[in-house]
């Protein structure tokens, strides 16, 4: 059933367009990465109407953009208890990137709601840049600077161009459901799958498979090095109210014996095909795949694994695995042991040392133990994933979070912000050195309690008149430090307004003038003896 124009633009006016929530997970962990943001419609007599009804015509009649802000506002606002660092989501449809504000209502919405715009990410669709290349990439540069992430949606389904792929700063690329849905079944939806996850993985980005409804097939995605998956076997699109209960981890997906996949490749093909099935396979994997025989001989190898070895495809067949990779060998030994026992051994992370032609590297190494049919292992699958970049890129960020924390705890300033009621919500590590009041203890007006008692009446009057009148915060006032004496501050702040011109945050910070405050008293006191009556001198 489709929507009219103008049931849409009364459900506008009555305010019925809700998010719902879709959780995203990490599959060889289960944490819950973020969640997706989903269209409902919560109408007064038909009850909650999908997307797939109104959308459409939403775009038609030129409703679109209104729709957006409305299921946007929300979201950020529900959205603001979700765990740091989980993502929100949010899928922008084509019409709106011919908008060049687009980027700017964003920022807008999200101060508004006070969440930050580096745990969003906007979904384009490939159909989308079909229509004006030069007006996405302008827009989503500018996402990509106010801190957004990018993701190429439905990827494969009809528009797909490297072009845009290399045209557009995009973060993430996300399998379409079409082919998520068919994999188990049809080959060429495994290969189209493989290839798509093999491309993401080339450009170094992440890869999120959709529509992943059962154990097998998030279980073959793990093995073709998919980072992420959505569907209904993670969780079902719910409502803001149960949003917290999308955000739980659920178990890790592991790769079993019985999975049909593995079954057709390992023992229900006579040797000579099933060769030929593996290698079909790995021509064209996107991760490093090779088969061992029981004495860790190699039987088969692809190019990305050779490649990861640095050793020819050639000189790896029938050599063991102890004499092409030396180096790693002893943190191998062990996991290749336990599969040759008939263990499924995954996501072994592996650290290659540093040589003279090449820097450190990681990868994620999983063995899948082949059985014929008589149950035994005749041999054992490798899947190499290289994660060297992703690992680098952590320890980039876990630097400059170092260096950040070090430069906020040598400053002699204390930082501070306050929302636009007046109420802390950060103060900086000096605060509580000073003090020793803990970050519970002084959110909202907390703070108040370490000031001199003559002076907090006067400071909360202070926050008050500028709150009221917008004119900046200036006040001179004395807090308790932990040891029991009192100590002067000067605490000045400006507020930051939204595009509208609402004031949404203070910013400001506190100097230590203590020193500055006993030099004037001591000043005082000397002109007062300099004039001093002269008949107190005699």
């Amino acid at each position: 059933m489709n929507m009219s124009g103008d049931q849409i633009r009364e459900g506008l006016r009555n305010d019925e367009f809700i998010p719902f929530f879709q959780p995203v997970v990490t599959l060889h962990t289960g944490e819950v990465a973020g969640v997706e943001v989903l269209a409902r419609w919560q109408h007064g007599s038909l009850g909650i109407v999908p997307p797939g009804a109104f959308i459409a015509i939403a775009e038609q009649e030129g409703l679109i953009g209104e729709l957006t802000a409305m299921l946007v506002w929300k979201a950020f606002t529900a959205a603001r208890m979700l765990p740091d660092p989980q993502w929100l989501a949010i899928n922008i449809s084509p019409h709106l990137l011919r908008d060049l504000t687009l980027p700017k209502r964003i920022r807008e919405a999200a101060e508004a709601a006070a969440f930050p715009l580096n745990r969003l990410v906007i979904e384009i669709t490939e159909s989308a840049l079909v229509e004006n290349l030069e007006h996405a990439q302008t827009i989503s540069r500018e996402l990509r600077a106010q801190g957004c992430r990018l993701a190429l949606d439905d990827f494969g389904t009809g528009y797909s161009s490297l072009l845009h792929l290399q045209s557009l700063p995009f973060d993430e690329l996300k399998v379409d459901r079409s082919f998520v849905g068919s994999m188990t079944e049809r080959r060429e939806s495994r290969k189209i799958v493989s290839a798509v996850v093999g491309l993401g993985q080339s450009l170094g980005l992440e890869t999120i498979a959709e529509g992943v409804e059962t154990q097998e097939q998030a279980e073959m995605l793990l093995a073709l090095g998919c980072e992420m998956g959505q569907g209904w076997l993670f969780g079902r699109p719910v409502p803001a109210e149960q949003l917290s209960d999308v955000t739980i981890a659920r178990p890790a997906v592991k790769l079993r014996l019985t999975s049909s996949f593995w079954r057709d490749i390992s023992y229900n093909s006579p040797p000579g095909q099933r060769l030929s099935h593996l290698q079909a396979l790995y021509d064209g994997a996107p991760v490093g795949l090779a088969f061992l025989s029981p004495d860790l001989r190699y039987i088969s190898i692809n190019q990305q694994l050779a490649e990861m070895n640095n050793v020819p495809v050639q000189k790896h067949l029938g050599r063991f695995v102890s004499e092409i990779i030396p180096g790693v060998y002893p943190q191998l030994e062990p996991h290749l042991r336990r599969a040759l026992a008939g263990e499924s051994v995954t996501a072994v992370e592996l650290t290659q040392p540093a040589t003279e032609s090449r820097d450190d590297e990681a990868f994620l190494v999983s063995y899948l133990p082949a059985f014929d049919e008589a149950g035994e292992v005749v041999g054992v699958s490798v899947t190499v994933v290289d994660i060297t970049a992703r690992k680098r890129t952590e320890a980039a960020l876990r630097e400059s979070e170092d260096h950040y924390r070090h430069m906020v705890e040598l400053n002699p300033q204390i930082p501070w912000v306050l929302d636009d009621k007046g109420m802390a919500t950060m103060i900086g590590p000096r605060w509580r050195q000073i003090t020793g009041m803990s970050e519970e203890d002084y959110r909202g007006r907390g703070f108040i309690n370490a000031l001199h008692p003559a002076d907090q009446k006067r400071v909360v009057e202070t926050i008050e008149h500028s709150l009221r009148t917008g004119e900046p915060i200036d006040v001179r006032c004395r807090v308790r430090t932990s040891s029991g004496e009192w100590r002067w501050i000067h605490s000045r702040g400006a507020p930051r307004r939204d595009g509208a011109g609402r004031i949404i945050r203070w910013y400001g910070s506190a100097d230590d003038i203590d020193a500055q405050k006993q030099l004037e008293e001591e000043l005082r006191r000397r002109v007062g003896e300099v004039n001093l009556p002269s008949s107190e001198i005699a």
